[in-house]
């Protein structure tokens, strides 16, 4: 028989869904804030000749840049205000994670609740001025040092000041991002910073679409293979759903209770394991933590001198670190796999889990409570996060490695986008079920109270 809650579910509707008015003003914040992040991408930072930016971005453009262009929802192409996004601080959240779970006095503050949380947010927001610092001034002298090799000089007045206001500008920019991230995620639907990257994602996804199209009237590509490339995007995006709504149901029991009846019945329930429960987090922490590096190497590169050692070197290392290269794939695939393991422990604690069955009286049949549970949990959770591991990074890698041999440099939607934009959307439609029937539940109890009141 299926529950009340599934009930409700399988009867919400658009009469339901224009009641619910709380929702709707979710919704509308929501959209909101989205098209204030497009509007900012279009706004260039101060001493940026817009024109000669685009020019000079076309003779850097692919590999690593693209990548990054892609998230920022092309703000990095225009260099906005916004053309750094989020990165700089889901970066200071990864180290600020790590530190939580391997430094002392850090992993102390995670104990205390909302207040160590609330410190811990503080010490991100610090560390993301601090990456945006660095990146913002790299990006600015590299800028200066691209007008000079390349002839195109998209700085107006190069120097100090120039650095600097590019600087506080991009650091702006990013903390205002941050801000509205966390607007959407308390105010609106969904989690606010991953929105926002789909949001960047989508934004470009008319513009490869389009090429693709061209390509195909042009006779510079098969319609065939065109076609091919939709089948295998849909079919890519059905195995994404299900694999992110696949689960290991563990059955807990409980003792046995007396009924209506005078019966003894033991209850039963499952405790659901999903498959991939760190989500489209390994993928997202993994593109951040490669992008800073690289594009300090290209932005340092570009302002060294032209054959220098230091020039050479700095090269030959955002060479072999560029998108697509073997290099970047193998520390892409590791950083993958080794948040997949990092976050799935953060989200699931089995010490506490197991200690709350037993407060409970709850038990996996077979296994003992207290450690014996921990233990299970601990062996069922490696087993999941193997497979999860393996799906995340075929999913982010294959389509990379076929687009980049088959030269479809122009599809702006890889296995990583793909995979961000399914997750989100899933995920933010099951917030607004959830709303929805919270809605509906609200909705029954006042039509309960209203009859108890008039039978009395």
């Amino acid at each position: 028989m299926a529950s009340a809650a599934e009930q409700l579910a399988s009867n919400i509707s658009l009469g339901s869904f224009s009641k619910a008015t709380e929702l709707k003003k979710r919704l509308w914040f929501t959209l909101g804030a989205l098209i204030l992040f497009r509007l900012l991408s279009f706004v260039p930072i101060p001493g940026i000749d817009p024109h000669a930016m685009a020019a000079l971005y076309e003779t850097q453009s692919g590999g690593v840049l693209d990548f990054f262009n892609t998230f920022s929802g092309g703000a990095l192409q225009r260099m906005s205000i916004v053309a750094l996004g989020v990165m700089p601080y889901i970066t200071a959240s990864i180290v600020v994670q790590l530190g939580s779970s391997l430094y002392g006095p850090w992993a102390t503050l995670k104990k205390e609740g909302e207040t160590g949380r609330k410190k811990l947010n503080q010490y991100t927001r610090y560390l993301t001025v601090l990456l945006v610092m660095v990146q913002g001034y790299f990006i600015a002298t590299g800028l200066e040092g691209l007008a000079a090799k390349q002839g195109i000089s998209a700085v107006v007045e190069p120097g100090m000041l120039f650095r600097l206001s590019a600087t506080i500008s991009l650091i702006g920019g990013t903390l205002f991002l941050m801000w509205i991230g966390e607007q959407i995620t308390s105010r609106g639907i969904g989690n606010g910073v991953s929105l926002i990257i789909m949001a960047g994602i989508v934004a470009r996804l008319p513009q490869g679409i389009g090429q693709l199209l061209e390509s195909g009237r042009s006779g510079a590509m098969d319609p065939f293979l065109i076609i091919t490339i939709a089948v295998l995007a849909f079919a890519l995006i059905l195995f994404i759903c299900f694999m992110e709504r696949a689960q290991r149901r563990v059955l807990i029991q409980y003792p046995k209770r007396q009924t209506a009846r005078g019966m003894m019945q033991p209850e039963r329930s499952h405790l659901p394991l999903k498959l991939n429960t760190a989500g489209v987090i390994p993928p997202i922490f993994a593109s951040s933590l490669l992008l800073l590096p690289i594009t300090i190497l290209q932005m340092a590169g570009a302002r060294s001198q032209a054959g220098s050692k230091s020039s050479e070197l700095l090269i030959t290392l955002s060479t072999y670190l560029q998108h697509g290269s073997p290099l970047f794939m193998v520390l892409y695939a590791a950083g993958i796999i080794f948040f997949a393991f990092f976050y799935t422990a953060v989200q699931f604690n089995s010490e506490e889990t197991a200690e709350n069955l037993k407060k409970h009286g709850g038990f996996i049949p077979g296994i003992r409570p207290g450690k014996a549970t921990e233990n299970y949990f601990d062996y069922l959770l490696n087993r999941i996060t193997v497979i999860g591991a393996a799906y995340l990074t075929v999913i982010c890698l294959i389509p990379e490695i076929i687009s980049n041999q088959m030269g479809l440099t122009n599809l702006r939607l890889g296995g990583t986008s793909l995979l961000i934009v399914v997750n989100v959307t899933m995920d933010t439609v099951s917030q607004i079920q959830s709303h929805l029937i919270a809605h509906q539940y609200g909705d029954l109890i006042k039509k309960a109270k209203l009859k108890t009141g008039k039978r009395r």
